[in-house]
Formats: C-alpha cells, sequence, structure tokens
C-alpha cells in the first residue's frame, strides 16, 4: 500500500492518537466525507468534459 510497510502504519497511527486522542473518529469521519466529496467533484468534471467531447 503505498510502499509503506506495516510498521510505518503502525507508527502513523500511534502518532494519530497522541495528536487527536478522543477527537480521532470526528476528524476521521470528517476526512471521510471530504474525500468522497472530493471524488464526486472530479466525477461530475470528468462527466463534462466527455459531455463536451462528444
Amino acid at each position: 500500500m503505498f510502499g509503506i510497510g506495516h510498521t510505518e502504519l503502525l507508527i502513523i497511527g500511534v502518532i494519530a492518537l497522541l495528536l487527536f486522542g478522543n477527537r480521532l473518529p470526528s476528524v476521521m469521519r470528517s476526512l471521510g466525507s471530504g474525500i468522497s466529496e472530493f471524488k464526486r467533484g472530479l466525477d461530475d468534471v470528468s462527466k463534462e468534459v466527455s459531455k463536451d467531447v462528444k
């Protein structure tokens, strides 16, 4: 996964826990919604481009 091993993922997880603590679930939720909104925007752009090409 992106050239990241298990040890690196564990270290990133521990750092995230230390930084965000109890707020981690809400941070992850907002991050997930941001990513899905970004994907939706990219999908809309690709539909517009394909519509204009035809």
